[in-house]
This record gives structure tokens, sequence and C-alpha cells, in this order.
């Protein structure tokens, strides 16, 4: 939908700018041309047929009504910040359901709207940045996690412990080793999944300190994990000019584990900010609909960590 909608944007705001543009060479210098004439042929020309001279058509004055604003909104959404909606508990408890986020779209390259080829390179993803990307399963859907591994990282998730091997720079000796990535304990049961609770831990990225949760009732799905050729299973090794991408709710996310790894092209921006937090605590059997929020989190407004 978000693509289709970024399609459509930029139809309305091209047909609505020709539509002024032609007016503006062609059009208007007739219909002041008519009026000139008028004019001189009736000096007493009355200020309501000189308007209706120059009266704009119903197309014309839409389109240089509605132009500026769509163009603004398309150079905001496609090149700034756009929003998104948090829509699952993935990123949970950084992300919560109801969160709408900002994303800076100029975080990992100046792209065009509609075939998303770079116009100009701003930067990378940096590990423990919340990025947005299109799922490469299906570039149609925006998928929302904190990047893990960048390229050339090997990436071990073996009993809920995350390990990272950092990339050997051409040159760099000795090579990094592999280190299990520090957590602290935070709490238990502030968070629960189906009913059992959950365990929350600070992880520290680098620079970058967040919380994650675990569920210790259930086993790893590594069934279920990604299979990179010659790699054991439960390790992961990213390839050049992609990246390996984990939700913070550990045991409730569909992430790199399970599907591989995010190309560059895919990323679309970084999430930076939480601009408004609703709560969603509505019944089906309640008389208004469930989508109609229940109240505000103001606390939750504010950066991305």
């Amino acid at each position: 939908m978000a693509a289709h909608f970024s399609l459509i944007l930029v139809l309305v705001t091209l047909g609505s700018g020709l539509i002024w543009l032609i007016d503006a060479l062609f059009f208007a210098p007739n219909r002041r041309e008519k009026l000139a004439s008028a004019q001189a042929a009736h000096t007493d020309l009355s200020d309501e047929s000189a308007e209706e001279i120059m009266r704009e058509s119903a197309i014309v004055e839409t389109s240089k009504s509605i132009f500026p604003v769509i163009a603004f909104v398309l150079i905001l959404r496609s090149f700034i910040y756009e929003p998104f909606q948090i829509p699952s508990g993935s990123m949970m408890p950084t992300l919560l359901v109801g969160d709408f986020i900002l994303v800076e779209k100029f975080s990992y390259g100046i792209k065009d709207p509609v075939w998303r080829s770079t116009l100009v390179e701003t930067g990378k993803p940096e590990r423990g940045d919340v990025a947005v990307f299109k799922y490469p399963i299906n570039p149609q859907v925006d998928y929302i996690k904190r990047i893990i591994g960048l390229p050339g990282d090997r990436i071990v998730y073996r009993n809920k412990d995350l390990y990272i091997q950092p990339a050997c720079a051409e040159g760099q000796s000795p090579c990094p080793e592999l280190k299990q990535v520090d957590r602290a304990l935070v709490n238990r049961g502030e968070f629960s999944q189906s009913g059992m609770p959950l365990v929350r831990y600070k992880e520290q990225l680098g620079d970058i300190s967040h919380d994650i949760l675990v569920n210790p009732a259930i086993s790893d799905r590594i069934n279920h994990f990604y299979r990179q050729e010659n790699v054991p299973l439960t390790e992961f090794i990213v390839p050049e000019g992609q990246y390996f991408a984990m939700g913070d709710n550990r045991d409730n996310s569909t992430d790199s584990r399970f599907w591989g790894f995010v190309p560059e092209e895919n990323l679309v921006g970084k999430a930076v900010a939480i601009w408004i937090s609703f709560e969603f605590d509505r019944r089906p059997s309640d008389f208004l609909p469930t989508w109609i929020p229940t109240g505000v989190r103001f606390n939750r407004v504010g950066g991305i960590v």
C-alpha cells in the first residue's frame, strides 16, 4: 500500500503541476489577450465581464490549489521524513502496537519515490539502528527491525544468546573475534506472551544500549532458521551489500533468522522518534470499533533507542 501511495502521490503532483504549467504558458496569455481586446472594444467593460473572461476552468483552479500542498507532502515524505504505524509487537519493548513513528528517509541515501534507485549516497546503517525496510520476500510490505549484522559480519544466535564477529577489514590484524553480546537483567513479568512472563534484558550493541524481551519457556525455532550453504545452523554470514535484522521481542519476531538478509536497496530509512502513541484496548463486542483509540500514551513520545 505504501508503494502504491507513493506512485499515486507522484502522479497527482506531476498531473496538477503540468496542468498549471500548460495553463500558465498557453491559456492564461490567451485570456489576457481576450481581456485586452474586450477592454479596447468596450471602454465601459464591467468588472463582472472582465472576471468572466479571465476565469480559469475548474480543473486549472483545482490544480493550482493542490499542487503546492501535494508537492510539499511528496518532498517531505519521499526525501525527509515519513510516518509509520507499528502494527505488531515484534519490536517490544522498544516499540509498542499503536506507536506512530517518524522515519528519517535520508539516513541511508536519497532515493526516488517510485523505483527507489539511489540518487545521492548519504550514509549506511550502523549496528543498533532501528530501520524500516521493504520485506525481501514481499517488497510491498514494510518491516521494522533492529540492524544487528553489517556486511561481512558473522552472526550466531544460539540458546537465546547473540554472538557477533565483526567483519575483518582489509589489512586489519588481528581480526575481531566472535564475542557474546553483553546483556543485563532488567525485570521479569512486565510483559507476557500467551500468558507466559517474558524476561527483559538491557543489551549493548556497540554504543547502542536497548532493551529486549526473551521468552524462557519456549525453545529457539532453529528448524525454521534460514540456512546458508556451508554455514552451520544458527550461524549467519552477512553478504556484501546486505544486513542482518532482528526484532527486539526475540521470540515473537519473524526476522533475518528465518528469511535471510536485507538488501541495501530495500532500506527505507532510520526510525528516529515516536511522535504519538495510542492505546487500543477495545473488544469486538464494544459499541465503538476496535480501531478507535482508547487513550494516548504521552509518556512514549520522544526518541527511539
